[in-house]
């Protein structure tokens, strides 16, 4: 694998948004962790192949990427692939990313991997403009890459990167060449409209820390209960009930990051109603209790 320094476009592409860590380089990879406001991003050019994972935030996406304009909703795991030589312009997000990490790799990884591992020709591999993504090893990586962010960078953790690297390659171009990889077919039938499902989010926001019930949730769409549970699930990949539990703890997330709040407090502000439910549902979802996250 020939080695080079990746220079990534995220200062250019993301001005309205800010940096949560230092960001790491090594060769042929760059790795950023943003959290980006909502509203309209800028355009940019791409000269390496950028790959974003949504870490905490539910929004809905709009991008136009050499003139094919894409529409997703955004939740945790949810990723992004921007190929080496797009022109990327108006990307709206309709409220913010709050936590994003984005990886960087050279137009040319592609092409090697390409040969390397699959012999095939690299003239012929052209990865796709895909988004709206739930891929687990996609996510695995981008969380592995978010924890080397957050702890620093290690002397040992070279030979990490390097094999996180090969693999990410080898997974793109095996499963989003552009001629493999297709957007999904529109919904047939009725769906949750993007100003009512963003009334419905707002609304989640508002009153997270208190129990909330599905018919508040279905009256804020005007819908029955039965079809709203299953239009939101079509338009969140999950329940109301999943989602709003997911919410209470990303909110709680934030607040730990800050440091200030004791966890009881954390605990009522983000609707948990008790510090052993918020430690026994925090532990659930994030694979740690809240004390341990917290330090």
């Amino acid at each position: 694998m020939t080695d080079m320094l990746v220079h990534g476009h995220g200062d250019a592409k993301y001005r309205t948004g800010r940096r949560l860590t230092s960001n790491v380089d090594w060769s042929s990879l760059r790795v950023e962790c943003w959290r980006h406001e909502a509203g309209r991003l800028n355009d940019v050019h791409l000269d390496c192949t950028e790959v974003a994972v949504l870490m905490a935030g539910q929004l809905q996406v709009r991008r136009t990427g050499n003139g094919e304009t894409q529409e997703a909703y955004g939740r945790p795991g949810t990723a992004w692939i921007c190929p080496a030589g797009t022109t990327e312009t108006d990307i709206q997000l309709s409220a913010p990313m709050e936590e994003v990490v984005h990886i960087f790799v050279p137009a040319t990884l592609m092409e090697e991997t390409a040969l390397t591992a699959y012999d095939i020709d690299p003239g012929m591999v052209r990865l796709g403009y895909a988004g709206g993504l739930d891929d687990a090893l996609l996510v695995q990586v981008a969380a592995t890459f978010r924890s080397i962010l957050e702890r620093g960078i290690e002397t040992t953790d070279r030979l990490l990167a390097d094999g996180m690297r090969a693999a990410l390659a080898a997974h793109l171009v095996s499963n989003y060449s552009a001629e493999r990889w297709q957007p999904k077919e529109p919904r047939l039938g009725p769906a949750l409209e993007p100003v009512r499902l963003k009334r419905v989010l707002d609304y989640i926001d508002a009153h997270l820390s208190r129990e909330l019930s599905l018919d508040e949730l279905a009256a804020e769409a005007c819908l029955s209960q039965f079809h709203f549970a299953r239009l939101f699930r079509d338009a969140t990949g999950l329940t109301p009930h999943r989602f709003v539990t997911e919410r209470r703890v990303a909110v709680a997330k934030e607040r730990l990051r800050a440091g200030r709040l004791p966890l009881a407090e954390i605990a009522l502000l983000t609707g948990f109603g008790s510090q052993s439910n918020f430690n026994r549902v925090f532990k659930r979802v994030a694979g740690c209790s809240p004390g341990q996250f917290r330090r």
